[in-house]
This record gives structure tokens, sequence and C-alpha cells, in this order.
């Protein structure tokens, strides 16, 4: 019976262990092909299909805002200031009261000359009546010829003493005139460089202000000679077409990487090169009627220098840069696997990277899942939609892009 029992028991064992195997078997079955088409399915990618179109080729180079006109305020006259009659900062016309020196030494001076015009123009009226009598006793011989002459000269010198008093009284009014310091420009002054009580000196070198104009405003920036000569070539080669000189644009990027909302126009290029860095100066001109540009502002300029009319860009993520430091993007092939394709880029305008070798249209690249595959892997390429992948970035980052 004990015998009996432990058969029994075995048997019930080994009929357990089998139902387990034969479940075991049954769910490893329904799991090895899942997992099997989840490996080799191809991971999605977003990619953009090159094509070249027509593209102006903007230079971004460096520059510094410049007032358009300075002026220094000098005195004109010697003196005491008693008054100062502008708010620091503020704006001024042409004309304006600045500083007020202190006039009644002029205004005394002005009445001294005036005092003595009028004697000279008495001593002029006695020397035309004795001059008349001279003439006609001339002529009744009552007196000599040389008295009649001497009577005629004395006329002219006092007309001469009175033209020397007018002068007198001009430059008199004028000193007078000058104690009154007026602005000589039209735009924003700055701080008062002298104050009630101080005693400034005709032609000081020293000034009390100085004001700037504004409204218009200017950048200038520089290029090297070397990226002309290159420009220069490419318009002699055909590669580039040259820029009408009515659609030659200039456009500011400010710190934030914002444009400035008003273009400006190409004033010059210097006709020389600064011996010290090979840098030729460009100036454009442009309106500032908030005064948002100030002197010394850095600022970014883009200046249009010709038109690409085959250029091929891609965005500024696509392109990858290898241990060696060259340009590499990853193109789908038409079996489907994606290839290293070594590319040369020329400049970086509106967060897209200009490419001047390596591709050619209807090259599918990939733009964003490159963590996805490696060289030679299949992948499904999805076309990409900027404007989606900048909300989901800004979505990840918490800031909102931009567009330039």
């Amino acid at each position: 019976m004990r015998i009996d029992k432990r058969v029994r028991m075995g048997a019930v064992a080994l009929a357990v262990s089998g139902v387990l195997a034969a479940t075991f078997s049954f769910l490893w079955g329904r799991e090895t092909p899942t997992s099997a088409a989840a490996e080799t399915a191809p991971p999605d990618v977003s990619i953009v299909t090159v094509k070249a179109e027509d593209r102006a080729i903007l230079r971004e180079l460096p520059g510094r805002i410049a007032p358009m006109r300075v002026a220094d305020v000098r005195p004109r006259v010697s003196g005491i200031i008693v008054a100062r009659m502008f708010n620091q900062g503020s704006d001024v016309k042409a004309g304006d009261p600045l500083y007020q020196i202190d006039p009644k030494p002029f205004e005394v001076e002005l009445q001294a000359q005036e005092a003595a015009l009028a004697k000279a123009n008495a001593a002029l009226d006695h020397a035309i009546l004795q001059e008349k009598r001279a003439l006609a006793m001339t002529k009744a011989q009552a007196i000599s010829q040389a008295q009649s002459e001497t009577a005629v000269a004395t006329v002219q010198q006092a007309r001469a003493e009175v033209a020397a008093r007018q002068a007198d009284v001009a430059r008199a009014r004028l000193n007078l005139d000058y104690a009154t310091i007026r602005a000589p420009i039209s735009g924003r002054i700055g701080a008062a460089l002298a104050s009630e009580g101080a005693l400034v000196v005709q032609n000081d070198a020293v000034n009390l202000a100085t004001i700037q104009q504004l409204d218009p405003i200017y950048a200038d920036f520089t290029q090297s000679v070397s990226e002309l000569n290159k420009l220069r070539q490419a318009f002699e080669s055909g590669d580039l077409e040259r820029i009408s000189p009515d659609a030659a644009k200039v456009q500011l990027v400010m710190d934030d990487g914002s444009r400035y909302p008003f273009p400006g126009k190409l004033l010059f290029s210097e006709a020389k090169v600064d011996a010290s860095t090979g840098q030729v100066t460009l100036r454009g001109e442009f309106a500032n009627p908030k005064n948002v540009l100030l002197p010394g502002m850095y600022v970014r300029v883009l200046i249009e220098q010709g038109i690409d009319t085959d250029a091929i860009a891609v965005p500024q993520q696509a392109v990858q840069w290898n241990g060696g430091g060259g340009a590499e993007v990853f193109v789908v092939k038409d079996d489907g696997r994606a290839a290293v394709q070594p590319v040369r880029t020329g400049s970086l305008q509106d967060g897209q990277w200009l490419v001047l070798e390596g591709l050619k249209p209807g090259d599918r690249v990939v733009v964003e899942g490159f963590q996805k595959f490696a060289a030679g892997d299949s992948v499904r390429p999805l076309p990409w939609n900027e404007q989606q992948a900048r909300v989901e970035r800004s979505l990840r980052t918490g800031f909102t892009e931009t567009t330039r």
C-alpha cells in the first residue's frame, strides 16, 4: 500500500509538470513573433527632400551704431554761467538756448559802442556841412583849393569812422547774443558738463555738453577684403547674380536675435583697406524714430550681396560634424537605408545651412531621429514638419522660438 501511494504521487507530479510545460510553451510561442516583429521594424525618421531654388546670399557682419551727427557745445565768449536751460538726456532743437552767460558786461559794452557810433555820426554830419561851405567858398575864390580838398577828406574820414563804429556795435551785439549758448544741431543732449557759477573761456577745448543726432542713425560694419574678392570672383564666374541697386537691403539683428523693423540702405564701401586688420569699412543708414538704436550699441548687420540661382539649403540640425571637423549629413538611399554623405557648407542663414557641395536636388536628408539608427540601417522616412518641430522644442524647453 505504501508503494502504491508513492507511485500515485509521482504520476500526479508528472501530470502537473506536463501541464506547466505546455502552458509556458504556448505563452512563449505567442510572444516570440511579436518581439521579432518589433526588432525588425525600421525606425521612423524625419526627412527633407533637397531642392534647388533662388536664394539671396546674406552676409552677417559685426557692427556698431554711430550717430549721424555729433556736436560739442562750447562757449564763444568768456564769462560766468548764470543759468542752465535744458534737461539732461532730453531732445533739443537747433537754436534752443542751453546755457546763459552773465549778459551784463556785454550789454554795457554794446551801450558804449552805440555811443561811440552816435559820436561818429555827429562828426560825419559836421564834416558834411563843412564840406558844403568849403565848396561854395572855393567857387567864390574865398578859400584856397587846398582848404577845399581838406574838407572833402575830412568827410571821407568821418564816414570811415562811422563804419568802424558800426562794426564795433555789431561785434558787441554779437557777443551779447553769444552770451546765450544755443544748440548747434537738433538731437539728444547728454550730461551737463558745467553748472551755474562756472567760469567758461572763449573757444575753450572743454565742451559744456554733447548733442547727437539719432534719427536717422548709422551702423558701421567691416568686411574682410578676401571675402570681397571671393564675392567679385563669384559674380565674374556666374555663380552669383548681382542684386539691383534698388533691391539691395541692409538689415540689423538685435542682441536678442530679433530683426530691427526698419530696413536700411548701404551708403558706401570705403575705398581703402585697413592695413592692420585687412578690413574694409561699410556704412548703412537706418530710420530710428523711437530711438531704439543708441550710439555704441553692438549689432549684427545682414547685407544682401548676391543671388544664388540654384542654391541648396538644409535645416541647421541636419548637419553633423565628424571628429575631423568635417560636415556631413545622413541621406536615405533608394533601398531605404541611411548613409553618411560628406558635404561642404557655406553660410548659416535663417536656421539653414547653405550646402555648396555634396548634395543634389532630390536627395532625402535626415533632419530628426538620429538616435534611432546607425549608418547602414533601414529607416522609414517621413516628411519633416518644421512648425511642429518648433512647437515641440518649445514645449520641452519652455521657451518660445522666434523666426528671423
